[in-house]
Order: structure tokens, then sequence, then C-alpha cells
């Protein structure tokens, strides 16, 4: 038991580490508009800043990973090559193809360049009102806050 607890306190410490690296954050489109109130409450916070270029961001904030997150992280990160001077029509596709779905109360910061989870969180919202996504994101702030103060 002793150990386990060696353990987790050394993996709080590390994450808590990896996330005082973290300066600057782009936020990814999140279901139900929950990327806008996400932005308004992180510019809020002391020692972050949400940018609007992608390539200034330390970590990318989103609410699903896998595949879209994939071809999203290849549309803002991959140089244009230079024989490809504008986006094809199938690139034009699947730049804009969002899936439709609602929000499901996962959210994750991901290292830009690692591409590593360096927080997560599950927080189900209780509606998809704007007042319920507003809420949501102010506790998500939150907990993010305490994870970056913890040591």
């Amino acid at each position: 038991m002793k150990q386990l607890t060696v353990l987790l306190a050394a993996a709080v410490s590390m994450m808590a580490a990896d996330l005082s690296s973290v300066k600057t954050i782009y936020v990814l489109r999140m279901s139900n508009s929950l990327d806008q109130f996400l932005a308004l409450r992180l510019a809020h916070d002391e020692g972050l800043r949400v940018v609007t270029d992608p390539q200034k961001a330390d970590a990318i904030f989103t609410d699903r990973l896998g595949a879209n997150f994939e071809q999203q992280m290849k549309n803002l990160y991959t140089p244009p090559s230079k024989t490809q001077g504008k986006l094809g029509e199938d690139d034009e596709q699947t730049a804009v193809m969002q899936p439709l779905s609602h929000a499901n109360g996962s959210v994750f910061l991901v290292d830009r360049a690692s591409r590593e989870v360096l927080w997560s969180l599950y927080l189900k919202p209780k509606g998809r009102s704007s007042d319920d996504m507003n809420h949501l994101a102010q506790k998500i702030v939150d907990e993010l806050d305490k994870s970056r103060k913890a040591k």
C-alpha cells in the first residue's frame, strides 16, 4: 500500500511538472460550443494564454481523441507540400467535416509536440444549454488549476 501511495505521488508530481510547462493553449472546436466557453474561462486564468494561432500553442484542448483528432492535428501542423499549393477537394472536405455529437463530458489537454495527453477530465454536463456549458467550462478550468498547482 505504501508503494502505491509513493507511485501515485510520483505520477501527480510528473503530471504537474508537465502541466507547468504549458503556457499557451489552442482550443479545438468542441460539441455544444464548449470550446468558446472554455476559451473564455481559460483567458481569465493566470499563467495560461489562449492563442488563436495553433503554431503558437504548447498544448491543445479537445473533447475527443482518435482519427478525427489526428486529422485535425495533421491539418494544423503539417506544412503543405510544394506540389500542393491549395487544398484539393478531398482535403477540403476532410478539413471541414466534423462529427455531429453531443458533449460526452471528456476533455483532454494534449502536448502539441509529443501528442501525449498531459491531463484529462470527465465531467458530465447537466444539459446542453449555454449556462450548462459555461458552468462546465468553469469546472474544467478549476480542476486544471488544481492539477497545475499540485506538487
